[in-house]
C-alpha cells in the first residue's frame, strides 16, 4: 500500500512539474534580446515585416529591451500581442510597455468603426428627409504594461493580461432628443498558457512552443440607459513562442467592437482573422538562424 502511495505521489509531481513554466532564465530564453537579432514575419496578404532588437532604453528608471520595425506600423496595423517597442523579463514574468501605442491603435480601429456608424446613419436620415449630421469623439485608457506571461504558472491557469476602458460620444447636428448618446466600453482581457504544441511556419516546424491565449471579454454601459446595445465584439489572440527563437506564429480572429454592439439594420459587423509567421530569422545571442 506504502509503494502504491509514493508512486501516486511521485506521479502527481511529475505532472505538476510539466504544467509549469520554468523560471526566470529559462523563460528569458523564450525572448532573445541581444542586439542584432531580428525577425522576418509574413502576414494572411504575404506582407512582411522585420522587427530588430536595438539597444536597451531607460524609461522612469526601468531598464526595457528594444525593438523597432520595418515597415513602420500605422496605428491600425499595431498589434500590442506581437508589436512591442520595448519589453521586459522580470521576476514576476514577461511584460510588454505599450499604454501610448495601444491608445492610439484602439482609437484608431474605433474611430473607424464609428465613422462606418455616421455614414450609415446619415443614409438612414436622407431616406427620412432629416437634415442631420452626427459628431463624434473616441477616448481611450489602457494599463501601462501588457502581461504576457507570468514567469511561473500552471498550464490553462488564468491572469489578468490587459485593461482598456472607451468612451465613445456621438451627438446628432443640429441637436434632437435624446441628445448625446455615449457609450462606454470596458475591455478585460485574460491570458491562460494552453500547453506546448509544435507551430507549423514557412521556415519549418518548431517544436515545443509555448501556446498562449488571449481572450477578451467586453462590458458596456450606454447613457441614456435606454440606448443598450448588444454585446460587444470580442477577440481571441493566439501566440506560438519558441525557446531561443521568440514569437514564431501569431492567430487572431477580432469581432468590431462598437459595430457589432449597435442594432441598426444597415450595419454589418465585421470579423477581422489576421495571422503572422515566421518566415526567417537570426538570433545574435546563439548565433542561429534560418531562411
Amino acid at each position: 500500500m506504502l509503494k502504491g502511495f509514493c508512486m501516486v505521489l511521485s506521479l502527481l509531481l511529475i505532472l505538476c512539474l510539466n504544467a509549469t513554466l520554468m523560471g526566470k532564465e529559462e523563460i528569458d530564453s523564450y525572448f532573445p534580446h541581444t542586439p542584432g537579432s531580428f525577425w522576418v514575419y509574413v502576414d494572411q496578404d504575404g506582407n512582411e515585416l522585420t522587427r530588430r532588437v536595438v539597444e536597451e532604453k531607460t524609461i522612469e528608471g526601468e531598464t526595457y529591451h528594444a525593438f523597432n520595425y520595418e515597415p513602420t506600423l500605422e496605428n491600425l496595423d499595431y498589434d500590442y500581442h506581437i508589436h512591442p517597442n520595448f519589453y521586459q523579463v522580470g521576476k514576476e514574468g514577461i511584460t510588454f510597455l505599450v499604454a501610448d501605442d495601444v491608445k492610439e491603435a484602439v482609437k484608431a480601429r474605433l474611430t473607424k468603426e464609428v465613422g462606418v456608424f455616421r455614414t450609415a446613419f446619415l443614409i438612414m436620415m436622407a431616406s427620412s428627409e432629416a437634415n442631420l449630421d452626427l459628431l463624434y469623439e473616441v477616448k481611450v485608457e489602457a494599463q501601462d504594461l501588457f502581461y504576457v506571461s507570468p514567469t511561473s504558472v500552471a498550464f490553462n491557469e488564468k491572469w489578468d493580461a490587459m485593461r482598456i476602458k472607451v468612451k465613445i460620444s456621438m451627438i446628432p447636428e443640429p441637436l434632437i432628443d435624446p441628445g448625446e448618446i455615449t457609450f462606454e466600453f470596458t475591455i478585460v482581457e485574460t491570458g491562460k498558457v494552453l500547453g506546448t504544441e509544435n507551430a507549423e511556419t514557412p521556415i519549418g516546424t518548431f517544436e515545443d512552443c509555448l501556446k498562449i491565449e488571449y481572450w477578451t471579454q467586453t462590458k458596456v454601459e450606454t447613457l441614456p440607459p435606454e440606448q443598450a446595445p448588444n454585446p460587444a465584439g470580442e477577440s481571441v489572440t493566439t501566440l506560438w513562442i519558441a525557446p531561443n527563437v521568440g514569437i514564431v506564429k501569431f492567430h487572431q480572429k477580432a469581432e468590431d467592437i462598437l459595430l457589432k454592439a449597435l442594432p441598426l439594420p444597415l450595419l454589418n459587423a465585421s470579423t477581422t482573422v489576421k495571422t503572422l509567421e515566421l518566415k526567417k530569422y537570426e538570433v545574435k545571442s546563439t548565433g542561429s538562424g534560418g531562411e
